[in-house]
């Protein structure tokens, strides 16, 4: 056996004394393959062409970009050229390409983004698979989207799922690429919620005014995002679970329904958020159109008010003493004051029996 492999049964010992069986991607390339009950960790390009040769199943998971990496995929796997560059670029896009010899799965991940920092709280990272008769290669375009890690992990402790065949990898994988996309969507529910608050309240965290629109919209662009992403994959689960491709077995069907089933829920989630959303934005601008009318409201009623006052000062404020004989009156003053106030008292209560006040 090559010096770059290393049976996970066997104890390694690294300089600082501690024990394990991992092995670092220094060529770009990490596989597990199965020997006997066994599962073998290696980096060795020549050990893997050796096993595919002879039909052994193993699990190749690429790093960065290498030209070893390159060689194993087109030389020894013979992978189509367009589907490496798919391997290697973020298409943007989930697909399922079948090649006849292996079905090529391009699917995303999500995580969190900061908030503060970003337009869209949430970030999608490419994942893709490649399902063969005897191998399974996948590659994450972000080590911050862990699905394979854990997966990797449970290869490495049980070679149950190795021996069981790469289509059960690949559900292992999905599966974990699904749950990773609970607890973010679900954040949006207490997120919305505590908006819904403070339109409610009529105010927000910050002294901003449209700080509670900025988070609405912010929100609606992380749905958008998601929305658009889960509906094309959830159509391709649906057609793993219905087995469309040989490269997954008929006892495997009940487990990928499982996992569109959790998918069609999270895009059940991302739909109804989104149309909260929308409905929590219409109430904001809703509410902000009523305080707006209510200030014009109450403008309108003091100009009502006023008016009349400032017609009666017009009035004796004019130059014409021979017409105005309450200007030689003592009182006159107090009764041009007087007649003001009963204006406006009896303006307000009409407007008071209105119920406009």
């Amino acid at each position: 056996m090559s010096n770059a492999a290393k049976t996970l049964n066997e104890p390694r010992s690294d300089g600082g004394g501690r024990r394990g069986a991992k092995v670092r991607k220094e060529s770009g390339v990490k596989a597990l393959i199965l020997e006997g009950d066994a599962v073998v960790v290696t980096s060795d390009y020549d050990a893997i062409a050796d096993a595919h040769r002879a039909k052994k199943r193993f699990w190749v998971d690429l790093d960065e970009r290498v030209a070893q990496a390159d060689k194993l995929l087109l030389d020894v796997l013979h992978i189509h050229p367009l589907a490496i560059e798919d391997i290697w670029n973020d298409i943007g896009i989930p697909k399922v390409e079948d090649f006849g010899e292996y079905v090529q799965l391009v699917m995303h991940g999500v995580r969190e983004e900061d908030v503060g920092g970003s337009d869209v709280p949430v970030a999608l990272t490419e994942l893709d698979v490649v399902i063969g008769p005897n191998f399974i290669v996948t590659h994450a375009h972000d080590e911050k989207v862990c699905a394979i890690a854990p997966v990797l992990a449970e290869v490495g402790r049980n070679a149950r799922l190795l021996r069981k065949g790469p289509a059960w990898i690949a559900h292992a994988v999905l599966d974990r690429m699904v749950d990773e996309y609970l607890p973010v969507v679900n954040r949006f529910e207490a997120e919305l919620e505590e908006v819904e608050a403070q339109i409610l309240e009529g105010k927000s965290k910050d002294d901003d005014e449209h700080a509670v629109m900025r988070r609405i919209l912010h929100v609606k662009r992380s749905l958008q995002l998601l929305r658009r992403t889960t509906i094309s994959q959830r159509e391709i689960l649906s057609r793993l679970a219905r087995a469309e491709f040989d490269e997954i077995p008929r006892e495997a069907m009940p487990f990928y329904r499982d996992v569109y089933d959790h998918f069609a829920r999270v895009t059940e989630l991302v739909d109804s958020y989104r149309e909260l959303a929308t409905s929590l934005l219409e109430a904001h601008f809703s509410i902000q159109s009523h305080q707006m009318n209510e200030i014009m409201k109450r403008l309108t009623l003091i100009s009502t008010i006023m008016l009349p006052l400032s017609l009666v000062a017009g009035i004796y404020g004019m130059n014409f003493k021979g017409v105005f004989p309450e200007l030689d009156w003592q009182y006159g003053y107090f009764y041009a004051l007087g007649l003001m106030a009963a204006i406006a008292a009896g303006i307000v209560l009409y407007f008071k029996k209105q119920r406009w006040l």
